[in-house]
């Protein structure tokens, strides 16, 4: 097992965390990984922050789910996996505090999962890419990811970006509102806290309250989502063709 002093690590920038995802060479999302995650992010308001910012690596964010690992799982140890990354997606759309997510580089199929529950995306200008491109390997998206994007970009988008698996670039990102802000890369960390430093200006208490009713179809739709997104992963991920392109 991974450790996750070595995974996760926090920063304490006043009363923003910044929470780092650090598992080299591109933070591929493991089981383990994900279970820290979500385990941080629950318990960043007992540690004192009032809000997050979720990091990653210079250039790369997180490049997904580690599939080289999870393509040897048994089905129940990847019935377990589905779990572990369902409660982290859960964590984040359900967290106590705001989210901002520093997408510092590359942000394809999980890793933008990850960002678009957060409460606001800053991505690094340069040659980067982001976008949900599981179908581009036969890895159909669980309800409640395209409940994501539908919520960040409307129907339309949402439908043409889920259906050809399409990756883009930090400017086309932006402009459907996958992202909210797009910085130099260098800057990406600080401008997320500086979004999470003019929130705290507000009183904690309206800004707490307002969050859970504005977020509360995000919540609900990840909770309403899950026993139905499990079943049709479980049964997909094993299907031979998916298996097969897996491991090409």
């Amino acid at each position: 097992m991974e450790t996750e002093e070595a995974m996760i690590n926090r920063m304490i920038h006043g009363e923003v965390h910044e929470l780092r995802l650090n598992r080299p060479p591109v933070n591929a999302l493991s089981p383990d990984l994900l279970k820290f995650l979500a385990d941080e992010i629950r318990r960043s308001s007992e540690q004192g922050a009032r809000a997050v910012v979720l990091s990653g690596r210079e250039g790369m964010f997180s490049a997904g789910l580690d599939v080289p690992l999870l393509v040897g799982l048994e089905r129940k140890e990847f019935g377990q996996f589905l779990v572990t990354f369902f409660d982290a997606i859960e964590a984040l759309a359900a967290s106590a505090v705001p989210v901002a997510a520093a997408i510092t580089g590359h942000c394809p199929a999980g890793g933008a999962v990850l960002s678009l529950c957060c409460d606001w995306r800053v991505m690094a200008e340069g040659d980067f890419t982001i976008g949900l491109n599981e179908v581009r390997i036969g890895i159909p998206l669980p309800g409640m990811v395209t409940d994501l994007a539908v919520r960040a970009v409307g129907q339309r988008v949402a439908e043409a970006l889920c259906v050809s698996g399409r990756l883009m670039n930090p400017s086309e990102a932006l402009d459907v509102g996958f992202v909210d802000e797009v910085v130099p890369a260098g800057e990406v960390v600080a401008a997320a806290r500086r979004w999470c430093e003019h929130i705290l200006e507000a009183p904690p208490e309206a800004v707490a309250d307002t969050r859970s009713v504005l977020r509360r179809d995000l919540v609900e739709a990840v909770r309403g989502r899950r026993e139905e997104d499990t079943r049709r992963l479980a049964e997909q991920w094993f299907q031979p063709p998916l298996q097969t392109a897996m491991r090409d």
